[in-house]
C-alpha cells in the first residue's frame, strides 16, 4: 500500500516537473516564430485550393476545369446544422469554449514527448486542424505541434467562432466522389457521395460525412476509380460513432439516435459521376485554359509588382515561364469563374451538325478524316460566338478553329492584300482593268502565275477579279502598292505571317492563318475597316466574385470606311455571281450577306468566309496531313456552310440575323471611267468598249480624259498583233485601238479577250520590219478551186496576193500563216507573191499549171428531137448543183444591219476572199 503511495507520489512530481519544464520548453520552441499579423493569418486560411468553374455567354453554366481536387465553397448559412453539430461532436467538443487548444491535450503531448513514449497522441482542436492544413507542413514533431497552438492562440484572437467553423468545412478533406475525384469541403463532399447540396443533407448524411475526415481514404465509399467499394463496414461503423456522440452531446435525442442507425443509407450514396467541363466540352475547355493562363500570369505579374522591362532577355523569359506555370496552375486551383463568350446553344448546334453530316470526303489511305474548322464572330464586338474545333476529339484533339500557325488562305485574302490595300491608296478602284494575261513572278525563279484551270480572261476589273478570284490580276496589283504598305496592312489586319515582308505569292493567300485569324481579318470590311479583335474571355472573376480581368474591346483602324464598302460592295457579287453564287440559294433566311472563297495551291484547303452586318462566319476544310481534297469539294463545303448556318438561325436568330443593309459612307459614288487607265473616259475609249461604271471612292474621283488610246492600223504576225506602218498595204490592216505594250507586257491580247473585244485593242508595239525584199513563194500548188504555198520564212510577211498568170490580181490573204486561197478557175494558171509590212512585194512563184481544154464532145445523135419528160424524183440523175453555191450566208446576230454597205476606199475588188 505505503508502494501504491510512493508511485503516485513520483508520478505527480514528474507531471509537476513536466509541466514546469515543459512550459519553458514550450516557450523555446516557438520564441523564434514570426508574429503573423491578423491579414497574413487570414489570407493564409482562405488560400485553399478551390476548383474554377467555366460559363458560356449569359451566365450559362459549362463545367469544372479539370483538377486533381473538387471543392467549392460555402457559406455557414448554407451547410445543415446536422453537420455542424456533428463535426464539432465528434472532432471538437470544446470548441464554442476554448481559445484555440485544448490545455489538457496539449499537455498530454508534452509527457509524451518528455518520457519518450514513442506515440504521439492527437487531440487538436478545430482551430489546430486548419493551421496545421493551411500554414504548416505535415511533418510529425514536437517543434511542428509547437507552433501549431501557438499560431491557433493567435488565429483565436483574429477570427470569430463562426469563422473559424465555416473556414474549417471548406477545407477538410472528405475522400472522394463517384467519380474518383479527390474532394475537400462539406459542399464538394454533399454534391459528390449523396447528390444533394450541404443545407441538405440529412442527421444520417451528416454523420456519415462528418466521420470521414479522421481518415478520408478509408472512410470514403468510393474507389479511385469512382467505383462503389465492395465493403463500406468501416465508413458505417465511423458513422454510429459520430452519430453516438452526438447523442452524447445533446444535440440529438434518443429516438433521433436510433432511426439514424437504422437507416439505409447505402440508398443515398450516388452513383452521379458529373463530367467536368473537359468531358462535357473539350475543345472550348481546351481553348478556355490556354486563353487564361496568360491573362491571369499577366495579373499575378502586375499583382506582384513584376516589371519585366526592367530585366535581362534571359531573365524575362525564365519570369516569363515561372508566372505561366504558377499561373496554370492557380487557374485550376484557385477557385475562378471564367466567363467567356460562348453561346451554349449555337456550340451545341454546330457540334450536332458536324457529327451528323455526310458533306465530308473520304477518309485518306491511312484512316485520317477529311476535317473541319469554323468560327462564328461577332462584328462590332470581335467576341467569338461559337466555333468549330474538329470532327471528334478522341480521334484527333487539334483545334483547326483557333490554334496553331493555320493553313493557307488562299483566295480569301484577296479582298484585303492586294485589292483593299491598293484601294486604300488609290491605285485601284472596282470599275478599273487590270489585265488578265500570262504573267510571270518577278521574284525567285519567275515562275508563271497560274489561274484556276489554266484560263485568262483578258481585260477584267477588279471587280470581276474578284468576283471570279482571278489570280494574275492579283499579282500585277500586288507589283503597283510598296511592299512595306502591304506588309503593314497584313500586321494591322492580325495576321501573323512567317516572312518579315509580303511575298508576291501572299496576293494569292500563300501564307498560313488559323480560322479566327482570316474571320477576324476579313470581318475588318464588314466594320468601316475597323478591325475588332477577336476574343473568348468576357471576363474573370475570384471564387468571392472580385473581377480581375474584364476584356477591353481592342480596335485597330487599318481601311478607310470606303475601302471597306467598296470590298463588301464587291464581295457581295461573289454570292449573287461569282465562285459562291450557289449558296443564296441554300439558305433559309435572307439579308445582305458578302463573302469570299479561297482555295489553295493543291487544293489541299477550301474556304469560304461570309458576313452580314453583324457576324461574320468563317469555315474551312482540309486534311490534318495536308493531302489533297478530294471530290467536289467546294460544293461540299458552301452547302456545310449554309447548312451550319442554317441551323444556327434556328437555334438563335437573334444573334446572327439583322435586317440592317451593309450602309454606304459618304464619299461613294458611281462613275463612268476607262478601264484601262481609270480616267474619264474618251471617245476612244468608248469606242473600244472599254467603258466601265461602278462606285468610286470620291477622294481618288479622276479629273483628266483618258489618253491611252488612239485609233490604229494593225497587223497580224504568227498570231501576234503589232501597230502596222504607213508603207502597211490596207488589206492586211485592220482597225483598232492602240494601247501602252506594257499594260500587257507585251501578250497578245486578242488571245485571251471576249470576241466583242478581240479586234479592238492592239499593243502599242511596232511591226517587225527586215531590210530586205521578202524571197519568192515556194511550193505553190493548186487543186480543183484551191490554191495553197508554203509559209513564208520571213517575221515580217503581213500577207499574199494571188494573180493569175497572165498578173491580173484575184485576192489577197492576210497574214503570214493563212497559206491558201479559194475560188480560182481551175483552167487557169495562177501565182502566189508575199508582202511584207513595209509593203514590199515578193517576185511572184513558180505558177500553177493551168488544166488541159477537154476536147470536143461528140454530135448528140438526138439533136433536133423533143426532149424526154423530166423525172421530178431526180433519182439517179445528176440534180445540176453547183460547187460554188455551197457556202451559206451567216445567220444575222441580234442587232446587226443586213443591208450590204457600199464599197469603200481599198476594199478588195467585188468577188475576192477579203477573209
Amino acid at each position: 500500500m505505503e508502494h501504491s503511495h510512493s508511485f503516485k507520489r513520483d508520478d505527480l512530481a514528474r507531471k509537476t516537473f513536466v509541466g514546469a519544464a515543459g512550459a519553458g520548453y514550450f516557450v523555446s520552441l516557438v520564441e523564434d516564430e514570426p508574429e503573423y499579423t491578423q491579414e497574413e493569418i487570414r489570407a493564409d486560411i482562405y488560400n485553399y485550393e478551390e476548383t474554377s468553374v467555366v460559363y458560356f455567354a449569359d451566365d450559362v453554366y459549362l463545367g469544372e476545369l479539370p483538377s486533381i481536387l473538387e471543392r467549392r465553397e460555402v457559406s455557414l448559412d448554407e451547410v445543415s446544422t446536422h453537420v455542424k453539430d456533428a463535426l464539432i461532436a465528434t472532432e471538437d467538443e470544446y470548441f464554442f469554449e476554448h481559445n484555440g487548444i485544448v490545455p489538457k491535450a496539449v499537455m498530454r503531448a508534452v509527457f509524451q514527448e518528455f518520457v519518450d513514449t514513442g506515440m504521439q497522441t492527437g487531440g487538436s482542436t478545430l482551430t489546430q486542424q486548419i493551421v496545421k492544413n493551411q500554414m504548416l507542413s505535415n511533418e510529425v514533431s514536437f517543434d511542428r505541434k509547437a507552433r501549431e497552438i501557438l499560431i491557433a492562440m493567435r488565429l483565436e484572437n483574429y477570427m470569430d467562432k463562426d469563422e473559424i467553423l465555416e473556414a474549417y468545412l471548406n477545407i477538410v478533406p472528405f475522400g472522394r466522389n463517384a467519380a474518383g475525384t479527390q474532394i475537400a469541403g462539406i459542399q464538394a463532399a454533399a454534391n459528390g457521395i449523396f447528390d444533394v447540396e450541404a443545407s441538405e443533407l440529412s442527421l444520417p448524411q451528416a454523420a456519415y460525412i462528418a466521420g470521414i475526415p479522421q481518415n478520408p481514404f478509408s472512410y470514403t465509399p468510393f474507389t479511385s476509380d469512382g467505383d462503389l467499394k465492395e465493403d463500406l463496414t468501416a465508413g458505417m461503423q465511423r458513422k454510429n460513432i459520430v452519430l453516438y456522440r452526438m447523442l452524447d452531446s445533446g444535440t440529438i435525442t434518443e429516438e433521433e439516435y436510433e432511426a439514424a442507425r437504422e437507416y439505409d443509407l447505402m440508398e443515398d450514396i450516388t452513383d452521379y459521376a458529373p463530367e467536368n467541363s473537359f468531358e462535357s466540352y473539350p475543345y472550348v475547355t481546351n481553348e478556355t485554359e490556354r486563353r487564361a493562363v496568360p491573362i491571369l500570369r499577366d495579373y499575378l505579374l502586375d499583382k506582384d509588382g513584376v516589371d519585366l522591362s526592367d530585366m535581362e532577355d534571359e531573365d524575362r523569359a525564365q519570369t516569363v515561364q515561372q508566372y505561366t506555370e504558377r499561373a496554370s496552375t492557380e487557374l485550376r486551383l484557385g477557385g475562378y469563374r471564367i466567363h467567356t463568350t460562348i453561346h451554349k446553344d449555337i456550340y451545341d448546334t454546330m457540334e450536332d451538325t458536324i457529327a451528323n453530316s455526310d458533306l465530308f470526303g473520304p477518309n485518306t489511305n491511312d484512316g485520317q478524316p477529311e476535317q473541319v474548322g469554323g468560327l462564328l464572330q461577332d462584328n462590332e464586338t470581335g467576341a467569338i460566338l461559337s466555333f468549330i474545333g474538329g470532327r471528334d476529339f478522341e480521334k484527333e484533339s487539334w483545334n483547326h478553329a483557333t490554334t496553331g500557325e493555320g493553313r493557307s488562305v488562299g483566295s480569301t485574302i484577296k479582298p484585303l492584300m492586294p485589292f483593299g490595300s491598293a484601294m486604300e491608296r488609290g491605285v485601284v478602284q472596282p470599275g478599273i482593268v487590270v489585265p488578265d494575261v500570262p504573267t510571270n513572278y518577278r521574284g525567285g525563279d519567275q515562275d508563271p502565275v497560274s489561274n484556276f484551270g489554266s484560263s485568262y480572261a483578258g481585260i477584267p476589273s477588279v471587280r470581276d477579279t474578284i468576283t471570279n478570284s482571278r489570280n494574275t490580276p492579283s499579282v500585277r496589283t500586288f507589283w503597283q502598292v510598296p511592299e512595306e504598305d502591304l506588309y503593314d496592312d497584313m500586321i494591322k489586319l492580325g495576321y501573323t505571317p512567317h516572312l518579315d515582308y509580303a511575298a508576291e505569292s501572299f496576293a494569292l493567300g500563300s501564307f498560313d492563318a488559323t480560322v479566327e485569324e482570316n474571320t477576324n481579318a476579313l470581318s475588318t470590311l464588314a466594320t468601316g475597316g475597323t478591325r475588332n479583335e477577336s476574343y473568348m474571355i468576357e471576363r474573370i472573376e475570384t471564387h468571392t466574385g472580385e473581377v480581375i480581368y474584364e476584356h477591353e474591346h481592342n480596335q485597330v483602324d487599318v481601311f478607310s470606311p470606303q475601302t471597306a464598302y467598296l470590298s463588301i460592295d464587291m464581295m457581295r457579287d461573289v454570292l449573287s455571281n461569282g465562285t459562291a453564287s450557289r449558296i443564296p440559294s441554300l439558305l433559309n433566311f435572307g439579308g445582305d450577306w458578302a463573302g469570299k472563297t479561297g482555295t489553295s495551291q493543291g487544293a489541299r484547303d477550301y474556304w469560304f468566309v461570309g458576313m452580314n452586318p453583324k457576324v461574320s462566319f468563317g469555315l474551312w476544310i482540309g486534311y490534318g496531313d495536308n493531302q489533297p481534297l478530294q471530290g467536289e469539294y467546294s460544293q461540299r463545303q458552301q452547302q456545310l456552310w449554309a447548312t451550319l448556318m442554317n441551323r444556327t438561325v434556328e437555334t438563335n436568330s437573334d444573334v446572327v440575323l439583322t435586317d440592317s443593309r451593309f450602309e454606304q459612307p459618304e464619299g461613294i459614288v458611281r462613275q463612268s471611267i476607262c478601264g484601262v487607265s481609270g480616267l474619264l473616259p474618251s471617245q476612244s475609249c468608248y469606242d473600244a468598249g472599254l467603258v466601265n461604271t461602278d462606285l468610286f471612292n470620291s477622294n481618288y474621283l479622276p479629273s483628266q480624259t483618258d489618253d491611252s488610246l488612239e485609233g490604229a492600223r494593225y497587223v497580224t504576225i504568227s498570231g501576234q498583233s503589232y501597230l502596222a506602218y504607213e508603207q502597211t498595204p490596207a488589206e492586211f490592216t485592220d482597225t483598232g485601238f492602240s494601247v501602252n505594250s506594257t499594260f500587257f507586257d507585251g501578250v497578245n491580247i486578242q488571245d485571251y479577250l471576249p470576241d466583242s473585244l478581240s479586234g479592238n485593242l492592239v499593243p502599242d508595239r511596232n511591226a517587225p520590219a527586215l531590210d530586205h525584199t521578202p524571197a519568192a513563194v515556194s511550193g505553190v500548188s493548186s487543186s480543183g478551186g484551191t490554191i495553197s504555198w508554203a509559209q513564208h520564212s520571213d517575221g515580217d510577211i503581213v500577207g499574199y496576193r494571188v494573180y493569175t498568170a497572165a498578173g491580173s490580181l484575184v485576192g489577197s490573204v492576210k497574214g503570214n500563216t493563212s497559206t491558201s486561197f479559194s475560188g480560182i478557175n481551175p483552167a487557169q494558171g495562177y501565182y502566189v507573191a508575199a508582202v511584207d509590212t513595209m509593203g514590199r512585194e515578193s517576185n511572184p512563184s513558180n505558177p500553177t499549171e493551168s488544166a488541159p481544154t477537154p476536147e470536143e464532145p461528140e454530135e448528140d445523135p438526138t439533136e433536133g428531137q423533143e426532149p424526154e419528160e423530166s423525172d421530178p424524183t431526180g433519182e439517179g440523175e445528176n440534180n445540176g448543183s453547183s460547187d460554188q453555191d455551197n457556202e451559206q450566208p451567216d445567220e444575222q446576230e441580234d442587232g446587226e444591219d443586213n443591208e450590204t454597205p457600199p464599197p469603200e476606199e481599198n476594199d478588195p475588188p467585188e468577188g475576192e476572199d477579203d477573209s
